[in-house]
């Protein structure tokens, strides 16, 4: 599956869907789509993106999940099954994320609250320390767990798995996915 640049910039401000099952335990929370994640309605899912094969390798899932072309109801049900669900900070796709201003950074962080809320997840793993820095007005915040929690739910914030944090690996973005995923009670 392939897009034109023009083809992409189309879904520029479109929502993709939160997916978030009965028993979220553990929700992952994105800056905001990306353009190739809005044309196939799936999170994380341009190719490059480090989120599920971190997720494979962190043993929260037990198989790769592969959502370039979007993603396929079995392994929806597996992340639901599984405890996890996925949102973001700010709902409408751009193609980067410096495109959000700080306003939109904090009314997405309000409307994330009030995710928190409704669907109560034992932890929120915000992905990107900048944004949670500036959509929660905590300009020190280092990454790990937070000392503040929302409506019951422990705060984590885990790096972000995109290809641009070159510093990251799938190996060191596993082992954050996975102390976050102890702490929801997915894994032991």
């Amino acid at each position: 599956m392939g897009f034109t640049r023009e083809q992409l910039q189309a879904f520029g401000g479109t929502e993709v869907p939160d997916l978030i099952g009965t028993d979220c335990r553990l929700l992952f929370v994105g800056i905001n789509p990306g353009l190739w994640t809005a044309a196939v309605g799936a999170h994380f899912a341009r190719r490059g993106n480090r989120f599920y094969p971190a997720l494979y390798r962190a043993g929260i899932v037990d198989r790769l999940i592969d959502a370039s072309a979007g993603m396929c109801d079995d392994d929806r049900d597996l992340l639901c099954r599984r405890g996890v669900g996925i949102t973001n900070v700010v709902a409408r796709a751009s193609a980067t994320a410096a495109e959000l201003s700080a306003d939109e950074l904090r009314a997405g962080g309000r409307r994330l609250r009030a995710t928190v809320r409704r669907v109560s997840p034992r932890v929120v793993a915000i992905a990107g320390i900048t944004a949670y820095r500036s959509a929660f007005d905590q300009p020190r915040a280092v990454a790990g767990p937070q000392d503040e929690r929302w409506d019951g739910a422990a705060v984590w914030v885990v790096p972000n798995p995109s290809g641009l944090n070159a510093h990251e690996t799938v190996d060191t973005l596993a082992a954050a996915y996975r102390r976050a995923a102890r702490a929801a009670g997915i894994l032991g």
